[in-house]
């Protein structure tokens, strides 16, 4: 693949016009955006004013709000919505996606009802197209801002994941090919859960301490049951696993910590959700988390809380309370 590829964005979110601003700094990129105002503006003024309002986009991106336009001669495809769109926004794409084009998932979430990772969707409904994820510690604005980053591309054939990493990379953006996409998703996915847990420490007033155990015994559910659906268990020291979890859990830009701190501040979900103008994955999958730990039979104690406190109704405290329990003493158990 060359600079001469053609590229599209799916979403026009604050992680999809990021990507799609990366993009486009090494192949020809067009970024497919509902809103006319998001698209009217990355075209004439270079900018995402609604999701990253003050940050400069590259002036050779180009967005539309047709689907036919943005995917008809795709070469790759990458899909920036969240996951609760994701299904319906593939069926969309089929009649004008060509066959074999790779299409590349940006979400970090679960489908409710089914309980699938986005490339399970994409076989589902476009079967037959090479599938990834890309997926690590990436706060939209600090990369648009100059900071450096790093991200995994998981895909299962290696050839073509290594191809779409020169697609992805730039100076100071670093791409590593992984062929766990399983244990790539689940860990871009329950990272989200783990997050809210953190941001309830900060909204309860905990000490780093608290947060520190938190966010450890975290990654010890999310590669429990990483390993339990087929994950390698060395994809969840990564950027993937810890990278992305504890900059989730410790950025004041993480959506999810955000949802956790007003959690605990006493704030019900309909009110946060109310407050904030972009999606927090990390809701909607702490009920998908728990009823796959509980399918597979995985102690997940902080999911579980987590469960309690977004769909439950319990008070921050008490969940709080609950999930400082131990649920094991050996530290390893269910990774070893």
């Amino acid at each position: 693949m060359t600079s001469a590829t053609k590229t599209t964005v799916v979403g026009g979110g604050s992680w999809g016009t990021t990507v799609a601003h990366l993009l486009a700094n090494n192949t020809q990129t067009t970024q497919w955006a509902r809103n006319a105002e998001t698209v009217d503006q990355i075209n004439n003024e270079h900018v995402n004013g609604r999701y990253l309002d003050g940050f400069s986009l590259n002036p050779s991106l180009r967005a539309t709000s047709s689907l036919e336009e943005a995917v008809s001669d795709a070469e790759v495809l990458v899909m920036g919505v969240p996951s609760s769109a994701f299904r319906e926004t593939l069926k969309n794409v089929r009649p004008y996606l060509s066959a074999n084009v790779p299409i590349i998932s940006l979400a970090k979430g679960l489908e409710l009802g089914t309980n699938k990772r986005m490339t399970e969707i994409i076989d589902d409904e476009l079967p037959g197209h090479p599938v990834g994820v890309l997926s690590g510690p990436n706060l939209a604005k600090e990369i648009l801002a100059g900071d450096a980053a790093a991200s995994a591309l998981a895909m299962t054939d290696d050839n073509t994941a290594e191809e779409l990493r020169k697609l992805f990379t730039s100076r100071l953006f670093r791409i590593y090919t992984n062929s766990d996409v399983v244990g790539c998703e689940i860990a871009g996915a329950l990272k989200n859960v783990i997050a809210i847990a953190a941001g309830m420490a900060d909204g309860l007033g905990a000490g780093d301490n608290t947060k520190a155990l938190v966010i450890t015994r975290g990654l010890a559910e999310i590669t429990r049951l990483g390993v339990a659906l087929g994950g390698n268990p060395l994809t969840f020291s990564g950027l993937a696993g810890a990278g992305d979890l504890i900059a989730t859990c410790m950025s004041k830009q993480s959506r999810n910590r955000h949802v956790g701190q007003r959690i605990g501040e006493g704030l019900t979900i309909d009110e946060i959700v109310a407050e904030m103008n972009q999606v927090a994955e990390g809701i909607k999958t702490t009920k998908v988390a728990f009823e796959l730990a509980v399918e597979h039979q995985v102690e997940m104690p902080i999911t579980a809380q987590m469960f309690n406190a977004c769909h439950q109704n319990r008070l921050a405290s008490e969940c709080y309370t609950g999930l400082l329990r131990p649920d094991r003493s050996r530290e390893l158990h269910g990774i070893e």
